[in-house]
């Protein structure tokens, strides 16, 4: 028979891996490293998956435990003061057919621009997470993270812009 808490674990898993995904893809652009990241997430997930207690959505308590793994490894790559090559920088990327994933690599490149807490609150805003939730999982205030969502919004604004414009003048 198995064990109650590793079925529950792995069905609440399951319905949310994808929590987990826009995690990693976030913060880490190289597949090595996403691959590495989305490990580490899984095993400190079991960790402390006994402790969780329903005190809070399955969700949020996701969000946090993904996010502090995501922003743990960042400090620590920070530490060793050294940065991997990314792929985009390795490869000419391939030309792409779908309009909406080109528009979603360029919305992702200008996030990953941003510091790491403000890709957190970014991408809690964007799976449409109350400023409460946002909160609630970053250690903000309300408060605060209302005066960063504007300013996170006009600095990718700036970024998008100088990206149209870049492409535009290598297209002229």
């Amino acid at each position: 028979m198995a064990d109650p808490l590793a079925q529950s674990f792995l069905d609440q898993i399951n319905d949310h891996l994808g929590i987990a995904h826009k995690v990693c893809r976030l913060y880490c652009q190289d597949p090595d490293e996403r691959a590495d990241l989305m490990q580490e997430m899984l095993y400190q997930l079991w960790k402390a998956y006994p402790a969780f207690g329903e005190r809070s959505s399955f969700t949020t308590w996701m969000y946090r435990v993904c996010l502090n793994t995501a922003l743990t490894g960042y400090r620590k790559s920070k530490r060793n003061n050294w940065e991997s090559l990314s792929l985009s920088h390795q490869q000419i990327p391939e030309p792409m057919t779908d309009a909406g994933e080109e528009h979603r690599q360029i919305l992702y490149q200008a996030i990953a621009t941003l510091s790491p807490l403000n890709k957190a609150i970014v991408l809690l805003y964007l799976d449409e997470l109350s400023y409460d939730e946002i909160a609630g999982i970053t250690g903000l205030t309300k408060a605060n993270v209302s005066v960063r969502l504007v300013r996170i919004k006009k600095q990718l604004e700036a970024q998008l812009n100088k990206q149209a414009n870049y492409s535009n003048n290598v297209n002229s």
